[in-house]
């Protein structure tokens, strides 16, 4: 089952892989391990969670304005997520993402944290405006 939703862009670009959903905001100053591309913030719904190479679908941001450096760091390493998908971007993801060169959309026409399952394949075209949310099977 495929499922399109529209999305405003905040970063262009084109990305897809499998999605790792938290409706926790996340910082990624203290909250993601750089090196290894996990989230490490204890308590946190993704505790534990790779989010090298998925789509991350939160909420938005917080924390430490030193997080957009983290997200470039992740980027140079080959750490980062493919894309990221925010309910409402603000100014420190929003950041992060355009000088990690990772694409980011939001204000998508469905809250993406209802209708976005973990292990979903996503594919993400900022410049369209498009998510396609193919189910993982059984899901």
């Amino acid at each position: 089952m495929k499922i399109v939703l529209k999305c405003r862009k905040v970063v262009s670009g084109v990305a897809e892989g499998e999605a790792l959903v938290t409706k926790e905001p996340i910082s990624f100053l203290g909250g993601v391990n750089p090196d290894k591309g996990m989230v490490v913030e204890r308590g946190h719904e993704a505790e534990g969670q790779v989010i090298t190479g998925k789509i991350f679908v939160f909420p938005h941001g917080k924390g430490s304005t030193a997080g957009p450096y983290i997200m470039y760091a992740m980027s140079k390493r080959k750490t980062a997520p493919s894309g990221i998908i925010n309910v409402q971007a603000e100014p420190i993801i929003a950041a992060g993402a355009a000088i990690g060169n990772i694409p980011l959309v939001h204000r998508l026409d469905q809250n993406p944290l209802e209708v976005i399952r973990t292990g979903d394949w996503v594919r993400i075209d900022a410049d369209q405006g498009i998510v396609e949310v193919t189910r993982k099977e059984g899901g």
